[in-house]
């Protein structure tokens, strides 16, 4: 956990605010879930879906995303963050933007209002880009975890070109393929290029450290930093030149490798671990890395591409997004919360108080309690929803739609708590 303490470190007016406007679009999130009720069974764009998925993943794990990468960059580059200033202005420009871009998918504004909430979008994650490429730029460390995240910003770029086009596509149609094609394109790039490059990057540095792991083998991230780029760029030439399923099946393949590599780093790390019981935030975590077997499976089916009539295929379609989103990327997200977030407002509040008073530890500034609830209710919203996608069954959805509400609100109480923690009068003696 000290590997987070650098002297480096942005302020935490930087961070604080990405934790708790993600917060609160996870509460927002799980609105819309509910409101969307049966249209969550239609897969083949469908607007409120597609609002759903934008919220999930630049209102929610996007902004998160943002604030801790804010607060790694100096521990991975070991270098300060290029500018505070741009950050915090970039903060309030993806806020805005998320909610103007959310609100146009909702109501179907693709020929509108869509195109000037992308065109916001894009400026905003514009700006974030050029804040880490400045920054990683002073670094002098060129270690495998930072080339991935470099790589993670590029792909984020990248990926929010194709969206931007594809939303001018809406108002000038000059695409001369349907843009589903396109879409696929852009999601497959956000996914694996920007959270999954990402999350392996900043994963490969903080899970050895919480786990406390020593003497691991980077080899295996090296390979896979090599494998899976590889493989994303041979299908995303693919399908935009030459569409070949043979293509497709290798680009997969290597793509399920690099991240089987990680997954084995990961495992190699846990086993070995000197701290032996896991808390919630790394129960959080190790369920995530197990979870990505999940996608990786159904991408393969939708590959091969079974006889799967039109309505079942858009089930397992919207299954591969759910297991990823939310099998993968939130629960990761979930879980480093909750060991990120109390030692960046610990450091704040405390660091000067160290070796002088009796001070609590960072785990103790939220409810752990409530976390476990919140743990196990969300255990049951990722087995619920599948269930009552793959049965057909909305009453299933909406139960889990409800737990995922109440897991939300939980997350928020915890979120606040640790934020809000007052520093006690015995401390300050």
């Amino acid at each position: 956990m000290n590997g987070l303490n650098t002297n480096n470190a942005p302020d935490s007016s930087v961070v604080v605010p990405h934790f708790i406007f993600g917060a609160i679009n996870l509460f927002v999130l799980a609105i819309l879930i509910i409101l969307a009720n049966t249209n969550l069974f239609e897969a083949y764009f469908n607007n409120k879906l597609i609002a759903i998925t934008h919220m999930a993943v630049l209102g929610w794990a996007t902004m998160i995303v943002f604030g801790a990468l804010y607060q790694l960059i100096p521990v991975v580059f070991e270098t300060s963050l290029y500018s505070e200033k741009l950050a915090k202005f970039t903060f309030w420009i993806s806020a805005v933007s998320v909610l103007f871009l959310t609100y146009s998918f909702w109501v179907g504004a693709f020929a509108t209002l869509l195109i000037y909430a992308a065109l916001l979008m894009f400026l905003s994650l514009l700006l974030f880009v050029v804040n880490v490429l400045l920054s990683y730029k002073k670094s002098v460390i060129k270690n495998t975890s930072s080339k991935f995240i470099i790589a993670a910003i590029l792909w984020l770029a990248v990926t929010e070109l194709i969206g931007t086009i594809i939303a001018l596509n809406f108002k000038f149609s000059f695409l001369t393929v349907i843009h589903l094609h396109y879409l696929k394109i852009h999601a497959t790039v956000g996914l694996i290029g920007w959270f999954l490059m990402l999350i392996i990057g900043v994963g490969s540095t903080l899970l050895p450290m919480f786990l406390i792991s020593h003497n691991l083998k980077y080899k295996k991230l090296d390979a896979s930093f090599v494998i899976l780029n590889i493989g994303l760029i041979g299908l995303i030439m693919n399908w935009f030149l030459v569409q070949k399923w043979l293509f497709t099946v290798v680009c997969w393949a290597l793509i399920a490798v690099g991240i089987l590599l990680f997954i084995s780093f990961i495992y190699e790390s846990y086993k070995k671990r000197i701290r032996k019981k896991l808390d919630v935030g790394m129960q959080y975590s190790m369920l995530a890395i197990a979870a990505i077997i999940l996608p990786i499976l159904i991408s393969l089916v939708l590959i091969i591409g079974f006889n799967f009539e039109f309505e079942l295929l858009s089930r397992v379609v919207i299954l591969y997004g759910f297991s990823i989103i939310f099998g993968f990327i939130t629960t990761l997200i979930l879980g480093q919360t909750y060991k990120t977030l109390p030692f960046i407002i610990w450091l704040e509040k405390y660091k000067s108080l160290v070796g002088k008073v009796k001070t609590p530890l960072p785990r103790e500034l939220y409810s752990k309690q409530i976390a476990t609830i919140q743990f196990y209710l969300y255990l049951f919203f990722l087995v619920s929803i599948p269930i009552g996608f793959l049965k057909n069954n909305n009453s299933i959805i909406k139960v889990g739609s409800y737990t995922l509400l109440a897991v939300s609100i939980l997350y928020n109480i915890n979120v606040l708590k640790i934020i809000f923690h007052k520093v006690k009068n015995n401390e300050n003696e």
